[in-house]
């Protein structure tokens, strides 16, 4: 069965989760002040901070998302990693140096660094909760994809866990713990999954002994789903999973065929790793419902090489289709991944950790270094799990941790606590920006309400505990996304809201705070009410049918950043000449 409570992988995960709260409740007897709270007093190493951003940044959208969209669907998963990768140029060449002397605590702090604002610090404040909340919700979803195989809870009791979890390491050391958590958990994240690429290059791929049939896998499904069977009642997936390994010593997801008609190929290297999956013939799976209305999942065999291809998963077609609307809703897309990355809350306040821009450049630097090579990673953890036979058709977030059981109870003890601890780092930066973004702008400066080191501390703990509270119920919400496709919408938001508010400040003399304002407004509420009113919103959250979905949406495709991103400009553009050309005019004389 694929999900049964394994002891040693609960011992690992509560000596992951002890260390970290360990941690932070130690780091917390030293931090005092606001600057400590929140900026980690801007004394974090260049190196520190770098792999802190990889750790940040990989979050369970990287690394469970990523890998299932892979194990699914094959090349097109990996485009995430593109976007996602390329959008730290962005933040390179273009926003770290700056960014960092702008600003003290905030995103509101940098981009109201020249004008002293309450209304501009309201709306950077409001786009920094949103944003985050958006990109809160993928990782408890993944929390609680986790806690299945681990303990043998439900989804929403692993979620609540993170957001308890998390809750102590904001509320006591800030962004002081939530950086070394960061870091901690980047580093042992890359080492494991780089260990885990070994173990699979080594095995290699193999032929299963006896095939499975497509009748025989619609039957079993159409059991599985059944609510009793025999009148006792069934777990759909430990059923239908058990029944195909007890038939065939297999599950979901393995070769049909090898180059050469060999039945196991020995290990590969990792060129060789490629060459042989394009030449091999593949068993994905077709989820689909018969008359009866149970799903069945029936198997589909395609070329390596198709796979390797962008194009194959239904969220990419607009690469292999000709349709305008196809095309631009997978160029929105990639926008949002290169744009996006650059204006997110949480990256953004890591670079007032450290203490001068060198410094921002430096750690920016090695951050980068350490994603792309986890991205790397993730085509062959994603590809591997394809063909590992441990695939849950219901639940492609679980792709990489079923994977590293099939190496043993050991690795996936150990993988399971680090996806967990990946979860709990990020959800932790999250939470930090929507705390600051609560007590240092909105309190503070746009509420001005006089407050003290230690209340603006106490305010920024209080604000962390209702932030992570309404995570918990978010992330119980939508349980059945998949947490990268989750992570997209955060992705529009940022890139709409912030981008062009940040690049025009900085490069564009006659922003004024009129434009900014106007600009994140437009961004934000555009970006917002296109991704509610999109067909994929409509079918995969308020539950219509595909045909009834395209035929309800009022905008053309779903990904609305190519149009939201240039809007945002354009209005900051035609404000700010508006209200300069206004200031001038109240300003000359009689």
């Amino acid at each position: 069965m694929i999900y049964h409570a394994s002891t040693l992988a609960v011992v690992v995960f509560a000596l992951f989760v002890a260390s970290v709260l360990g941690l932070s409740l130690w780091l917390g007897s030293r931090t005092k002040s606001s600057g400590g709270y929140f900026a980690a007093h801007g004394q974090v190493g260049w190196f520190v901070n770098g792999i802190a951003f990889a750790g940040d940044y990989l979050s369970a959208a990287s690394f469970l998302g990523i890998c299932g969209m892979i194990a699914f669907f094959g090349y097109d998963g990996f485009l995430y990693s593109i976007g996602y990768l390329a959008g730290w140029i962005v933040a390179l060449f273009v926003i770290a140096e700056p960014v960092k002397r702008l600003g003290k605590y905030t995103l509101a702090d940098a981009l109201d660094s020249k004008f002293n604002s309450r209304g501009l610090k309201l709306v950077a404040a409001i786009s920094t909760l949103v944003i985050s909340l958006f990109y809160l919700v993928p990782q408890m979803v993944g929390a609680g994809a986790l806690v299945k195989p681990l303990l043998g809870l439900p989804h929403w009791a692993g979620v609540a866990m993170v957001g308890v979890a998390v809750t102590v390491i904001v509320s006591t050391a800030g962004m002081v713990s939530t950086t070394w958590v960061q870091f901690i958990k980047g580093t042992i994240l890359v080492a494991v999954c780089t260990l885990v690429v070994a173990m699979i290059l080594n095995r290699g791929f193999a032929v299963p002994s006896t095939p499975i049939a497509a009748t025989e896998v619609q039957t079993l499904a159409k059991s599985a789903d059944a609510t009793t069977v025999n009148g006792a009642p069934l777990a759909p997936d430990n059923q239908l999973d058990s029944k195909l390994r007890a038939a065939h010593g297999t599950g979901f997801g393995s070769v049909a065929a090898l180059p050469g008609g060999v039945e196991r190929t020995g290990p590969l290297g990792p060129l060789g790793f490629f060459e042989t999956f394009s030449q091999s013939t593949i068993t994905t799976w077709k989820k689909g419902t018969d008359a009866a209305g149970a799903t069945t999942f029936t198997p589909v065999e395609r070329k390596g090489a198709d796979l390797l291809l962008p194009g194959a998963n239904p969220t990419f077609k607009g690469v292999r289709d000709d349709r305008v609307a196809s095309k631009l809703d997978f160029i929105s897309l990639m926008l949002a991944l290169f744009l996006g990355t650059a204006s997110l809350p949480h990256i953004l306040i890591r670079y007032y950790t450290v203490k001068d821009a060198v410094s921002a450049r430096k750690s920016t630097v090695v951050g980068i270094a350490a994603i792309g090579f986890f991205y790397v990673l993730t085509l062959y953890l994603g590809l591997g799990a394809m063909t590992s036979g441990a695939l849950d058709p219901t639940d492609s977030n679980m792709s990489a941790p079923l994977l590293a059981r099939t190496f043993g109870e050991g690795l996936f003890a150990v993988i399971s606590a680090v996806a967990f601890t990946t979860v709990l780092g990020t959800v932790s930066g999250l939470v930090m920006a929507g705390a600051g973004a609560v007590a240092h702008d909105l309190m503070k400066d746009v509420l001005g309400m006089r407050m003290s080191d230690a209340q603006q501390v106490r305010s920024g703990k209080i604000a962390a505990a209702a932030l992570g509270l309404g995570s918990i119920a978010l992330g119980i919400l939508f349980e059945k996304m998949n947490v990268t496709f989750l992570v997209g919408w955060a992705f529009n938001l940022a890139a709409s809201a912030n981008l062009p508010a940040l690049v025009m400040l900085l490069f564009w003399k006659r922003t004024t705070k009129q434009g900014i304002i106007a600009a994140m407004a437009t961004g934000l509420v555009a970006s917002l009410a296109w991704i509610l009113a999109s067909a994929d919103t409509m079918e995969k959250v308020y539950g219509y049918s595909a045909a009834d979905a395209a035929a309800k949406t009022i905008v053309p495709f779903s990904q609305p950043a190519i149009v939201t991103v240039p809007l945002g400009f354009a209005v900051l553009a035609v404000v700010s000449l508006l209200t300069a050309r206004s200031a001038k005019s109240n300003a000359a004389p009689a």
